[in-house]
């Protein structure tokens, strides 16, 4: 993200996502004054509102966040009568009283840019006028590009991602967005974002075509759908487990972020991926263990822990910070809030195993009669390996909130 910038930028949500991107956007000055839109009003003054903002059980507080342990007081000028403040120098307005998109109004307020933390508006088929509200009323209300904080989700399958609609992961594939065309963008999601850039460096390395298989599982921290206690499923619902306390449980869960992956790394397409989720009870740090099958190739050196961990060195090298390496062994505390990165693979833990598969020739697909007639005794072996990487991300402030962030730079310099 370059130097400062007139703009102002809109946020409509403030839960964990929101408030968040709000901490980042204050920290990193690059737009003027930030307009977010609560949808309703938030306890009994705006005092309270100051409240929930600058602490956070997970992060700390605010001041802290800024400026360490020599912070003072970061917010001043509460003005109850037009509801805004200033944080750390940055004027922020808050707006109280809509919560359909279309009836915001961010060009009353001179709001160009809208990030939208809700999670509410993800199908980007719907038009601006749906009863319920769509991620396109933003553009009703005057915003020229919306981002928002999750994968895309279109309820009608027989529609196609719209034209002016893009899937984009900083330092993966944000260049794919285009200024010209896209006027929404979704941010995916921080376990996609981890995925992707635990990916990118074996795409990139040893290729699409060598890497046969690939399964993930997210060991995943709690998030604000959770209950807090057990209760009864809602109607038609059919994961109960969703319906079940966080505090003491393990949970078993999906995930889309194979399905997401894709949209960011096309060659994803042509590798098997299965994705697996798992929530415990933590309020955040994460985890994706990754296993990859690897075609070995006789030119080329066979495929070990070294070569796993030397490909992830020398992408940490040049990722801008977004990927991190570290030979140090660490717990999920660790990796809260810092670094700031997409991953951290920790490679004291990367395992690999090189085998010798046999092949059944009668049960390949593809083989002319005459040459499986003739290769019908004989036994095919093909070398392969397993690799078995570990990713830590920070699935709020650290991973998600700071890419998203990065996303929405380069889309207003756009």
């Amino acid at each position: 993200m370059g130097t400062s910038t007139d703009m102002k930028l809109g946020i409509n949500g403030l839960g964990r996502i929101g408030k968040l991107t709000l901490w980042h956007h204050v920290s990193k000055k690059y737009f003027r004054e930030i307009v977010v839109n609560t949808g309703r009003e938030v306890g009994k003054s705006l005092a309270d509102l100051v409240h929930y903002i600058v602490r956070d059980s997970t992060y700390g507080s605010l001041p802290m966040y800024l400026h360490g342990c020599k912070a003072g007081e970061v917010i001043q000028n509460v003005n109850d009568t037009d509801g805004s403040m200033t944080i750390d120098g940055i004027k922020i307005t808050f707006l109280k009283k809509a919560r359909d998109p279309r009836e915001i109004g961010w060009k009353n307020h001179g709001v160009a840019l809208v990030v939208d933390t809700t999670g509410q508006f993800l199908d980007p088929t719907l038009s601006a006028d749906v009863s319920k509200g769509s991620v396109r009323g933003h553009l009703d209300a005057g915003a020229g590009r919306v981002i928002v904080s999750a994968p895309f989700k279109i309820k009608d399958k027989a529609q196609a991602m719209p034209h002016d609609a893009v899937t984009c992961v900083q330092g993966i594939n944000e260049h794919d967005y285009d200024p010209a065309r896209h006027k929404i963008i979704s941010g995916a999601s921080c376990t996609t974002t981890c995925l992707a850039h635990m990916m990118k460096p074996l795409l990139d390395i040893i290729g699409a075509k060598r890497i046969l298989t690939a399964s993930m599982a997210t060991v995943h921290a709690a998030t604000g759908s959770q209950q807090v206690l057990d209760r009864m499923a809602k109607p038609g619902a059919t994961d109960l487990r969703k319906n079940r306390s966080i505090l003491n449980n393990i949970i078993l869960t999906t995930t889309g972020a194979a399905n997401t992956l894709a949209l960011v790394l096309p060659q994803m397409k042509q590798i098997g991926l299965i994705a697996e989720s798992v929530r415990i009870p933590v309020t955040t740090g994460s985890l994706i263990i990754l296993v990859v099958n690897i075609q070995e190739d006789a030119s080329r050196a066979s495929i070990n822990r070294q070569v796993i961990n030397d490909i992830y060195r020398q992408a940490a090298a040049s990722a801008q910070g977004y990927l991190v390496y570290t030979d140090e062994q660490n717990v999920s505390g660790d990796i809260i809030a810092m670094p700031k990165a997409a991953a951290i693979i920790e490679g004291h833990e990367t395992h690999t195993r090189t085998a010798e598969v046999t092949v059944d020739i009668e049960r390949l697909s593809g083989i002319k009669p005459e040459l499986l007639k003739e290769l019908k005794d004989a036994e095919i072996g093909i070398p392969l390996s397993q690799a078995v990487i570990y990713g830590w991300y920070d699935n709020e402030m650290g991973n998600y909130v700071h890419m998203l962030g990065e996303l929405t730079g380069h889309i207003a310099e756009s």
